[in-house]
């Protein structure tokens, strides 16, 4: 990107891509062709290889060994809702995490008013990070599944994951890494993590209609779409294998092609995170600001949000957007159970979620756009 980076909306999508993502979805779309898994002629073994290298690729992301444990989804919404809606849920207790998407409480709701579920929060501090030593007050025989956000799409909060899954045992445990893959490291099979759910347009920079799920145990869970798949063609039920039995249709072949790109081509930051911190403790001395952040800088993801204490969310970002070219996130961002624990309920807030690809020259236009907007 040439001159001022002033786009800070990474946790909706990233922008800008890797050049190779675009240059890698053009060359399957205008020179490769052909399907995954469904012929046997050249040129779909070698778009079949291609999809299959990507799978390892990502795989190794979030430290999976078994490739074929990791599914192509559409995005972290359409892995979340396999993994929910295929899960024998027998009428118990499920735990979530207080600062959890709408990709997961949309779904998880429904199913607790089907299934008879109970949906309980876990103990956490104010900032919204788990307050591991009282995981044990709510966890109990009946508690079914375990669910948290990563990092919050709201304030940043990196979640102590290994931590979380060693208090709750055997239970098993779905995460939510929309947000952290591709900023945070994921070691699911070290720390034993049962479930992942990533999307591939965010941290990871590769296109939009991408995603995976991880399944420890895929035995578990049922498929959630039902069709072809190039394999056992002469049954009508799913294929029990993997990955073929959570894969129904044509992937989008495509997509994967920009993402293995975004995979092989990861930008070296242009900023370092002690600028991201210089940021946050600026902000927080501006008069009438409020800063939603980590408590601990240790648990700071790549955004934040704020709040006026004179000017509503709407009108700051638009000032913002109308006064300094500066793209942000306003209100809700589709989470309003964590705006509801941090206390921003119901207007929302501002939010600024960063790339590598923004310097520190970025970082600082920003902090005097923000400082100029709320002190006139």
């Amino acid at each position: 990107m040439n001159g001022r980076n002033t786009y800070f909306d990474n946790a909706a999508t990233s922008f800008p891509k890797p050049p190779e993502v675009a240059a890698g979805m053009a060359r399957y779309l205008n020179e490769m062709g052909g399907s995954y898994g469904r012929s046997a002629h050249a040129r779909t073994v070698a778009v079949s290889r291609l999809v299959e290298e990507t799978r390892t690729l990502l795989a190794a992301r979030i430290g999976v060994t078994q490739a074929a444990h990791l599914i192509f989804t559409h995005n972290a919404t359409h892995a979340i809702n396999i993994a929910l809606k295929g899960f024998p849920f027998a009428g118990g207790a499920v735990l979530v995490s207080p600062l959890e998407h709408n990709a997961v409480m949309r779904p998880l709701s429904r199913i607790a008013a089907e299934r008879g579920l109970t949906i309980r929060t876990l103990p956490a501090h104010p900032d919204g990070t788990v307050d591991i030593d009282r995981i044990g007050a709510v966890l109990c025989d009946r508690t079914e599944l375990v669910i948290v956000n990563h990092e919050s799409n709201v304030n940043g909060v990196i979640q102590p994951i290994a931590e979380i899954k060693r208090r709750i045992g055997a239970v098993p445990l779905l995460l939510d890494a929309a947000q952290s893959a591709g900023h945070v490291a994921i070691a699911a099979e070290r720390d034993g993590i049962d479930m992942v759910a990533i999307t591939g347009h965010k941290g990871l920079l590769g296109p939009t209609g991408t995603g995976a799920l991880y399944l420890k145990d895929p035995g578990r869970i049922a498929p959630l779409i039902d069709g072809g798949t190039g394999s056992n063609s002469e049954q009508f039920e799913m294929p029990g294998f993997l990955p073929d039995k959570f894969e129904a249709g044509t992937p989008n072949i495509a997509g994967i092609c920009g993402l293995r790109e975004a995979l092989l081509h990861r930008p070296d930051p242009r900023h370092a995170a002690a600028d991201l911190f210089a940021l946050l403790e600026e902000l927080e001395r501006i008069p009438g600001l409020r800063v939603f952040r980590a408590a601990d800088r240790e648990r700071q993801g790549a955004l934040f949000s704020f709040v006026s204490e004179t000017m509503d969310v709407a009108l700051f970002g638009r000032r913002l957007h109308d006064e300094f070219g500066i793209e942000t996130r306003i209100g809700l961002h589709c989470a309003p159970a964590a705006h509801r624990h941090i206390g921003t309920f119901p207007d929302g807030t501002v939010r600024a979620a960063f790339s590598p690809y923004h310097t520190a020259d970025d970082i600082a236009y920003l902090l005097t756009a923000v400082r100029k907007v709320q002190t006139g």
